[in-house]
């Protein structure tokens, strides 16, 4: 599956430490793979983000995305954060 990375998920994976950092991007490359949705613990989330996805990086760090409805499907990477990622 194709990663495309929105502004603010870069703006914001830049304001995180270099060890975050370095966390986000060895999870985003197991998301890549389908097979390692489920041990990341994707979920569709609720609410006015109906239409959206996450999954957690750590236990206080998540990452929200969309999938396209074109084939080939891609995954854009919407936000990374705490828990407020889920009020941008």
């Amino acid at each position: 599956m194709d990663i495309v990375y929105q502004p603010m998920f870069l703006r914001r994976l830049k304001a995180l430490t270099p060890t975050v950092q370095a966390t986000v991007i060895a999870k985003v490359l197991l998301f890549a793979d389908l097979k390692n949705h489920q041990t990341l613990g994707v979920h569709k989330l609720h609410g006015r983000l109906k239409d959206r996805y996450g999954f957690s990086v750590t236990p206080s760090i998540r990452i929200v995305f969309c999938y396209t409805t074109t084939k080939p499907r891609e995954a854009h990477l919407l936000t990374v954060g705490p828990h407020d990622v889920y009020d941008t």
